[in-house]
């Protein structure tokens, strides 16, 4: 074959990639659009439960970091969720910082303290990775329910962080919308880099990744460090929606709703977290208006999802969309 036919063989893959990427920019265009114009269509429930959404989106989207691309399922991530909102709430209640300040010690708050667990969690895989983030996530919850001095203990802590302009919810939303999109920007850059490539190799052969030379321990201990930097973006996100962080706030419940709403939306898909928790929030917002049994109605409804659409419903639709793609080829 000459090579100005390779040449062209060649221009048709990237003329093809470069039109997809030009549809994906479109779409992308489309929906933040219609996400900022929400609130003019709303209630003011309506956009406080869509700011809650975005910010329980980016937990889930951190969980799926690790569950969909390394191929580790964490259940400390609420722990880490939660330690952002105390440390945020704390530093501005208690100790008089500004609320930019808070954010910021937050967040590296719960990025420390995510380095901490991945020490210890990386060497493991499996039912033990699952296990140990989950004694790791209750030691935090311990720690906030015993140190009554600094968190309030069952009591938790208080405070109004949503000043000025903040206190109007579509602002306040339209500023979590921002956090979102650039926070999902960046695990969409981390997932496709050669980092993020890296830890897929990891989550499909470890052995066939030492073999080959990487340091399989060193890149997940980076990799679940970077999600609990998400983890606590979200949790300060959290602590200016709410204005209260309790126990609760840290407990395993946290953890279980955010790796939910990833599994929902589909493992691996990373957008996918979005729907997700649109989904398990609304079900939840809307079916316990009408029966106190709401969580029946939800645990019915992840089982029908786990039957039906084991990838998640991005993944399913993604799955028929490829398969009305083939068919209309042939």
């Amino acid at each position: 074959m000459s090579m100005v036919g390779q040449g062209a063989l060649d221009a048709v893959p990237l003329w093809r990639r470069s039109v997809r990427d030009a549809r994906i920019a479109l779409v992308v265009a489309v929906i933040l659009a219609l996400l900022i114009a929400l609130p003019f269509g709303l209630t003011r429930y309506q956009v406080g439960l869509a700011t809650e959404i975005l910010i329980y989106g980016i937990l889930a989207m951190s969980i799926d970091i690790l569950a969909g691309f390394a191929g580790r399922t964490s259940l400390a991530h609420g722990a880490l969720f939660g330690v952002s909102a105390y440390v945020v709430l704390y530093a501005v209640s208690t100790l008089g910082f500004s609320p930019a300040l808070a954010v910021l010690l937050g967040v590296v708050a719960a990025t420390a303290t995510a380095a901490l667990f991945a020490l210890v969690a990386a060497r493991t895989a499996g039912v033990y990775f699952l296990l140990l983030t989950l004694a790791l996530g209750m030691i935090v919850w311990g720690i906030c329910l015993r140190w009554t001095d600094v968190t309030g203990g069952e009591n938790g802590l208080r405070g109004n962080l949503r000043m000025g302009s903040l206190r109007d919810y579509a602002v306040f939303y339209w500023v979590v919308l921002g956090c979102a999109a650039a926070a999902s920007f960046a695990m969409w850059r981390l997932v496709r880099s050669p980092f993020g490539l890296t830890l897929r190799g990891i989550r499909d052969s470890e052995s066939r990744m030492r073999s080959l030379g990487y340091n399989v321990y060193l890149h997940l201990v980076v990799g679940f460090t970077i999600s609990g930097l998400f983890a606590g973006i979200a949790g300060a996100l959290y602590a200016f929606f709410n204005s209260f962080v309790s126990p609760t706030t840290v407990a395993l419940t946290q953890s279980v709703q955010g790796l939910l709403m990833a599994i929902t939306g589909g493992i691996g898909t990373l957008f996918g977290a979005f729907i997700g928790s649109a989904t398990i929030l609304m079900l939840e917002n809307v079916v316990s208006s009408y029966t106190e049994r709401w969580q029946t109605v939800l645990g019915l409804t992840f089982i029908f999802v786990m039957i039906f659409a084991p990838e998640g419903i991005v993944g399913k639709l993604g799955a028929l969309l490829a398969r009305a793609g083939r068919k209309s080829t042939n």
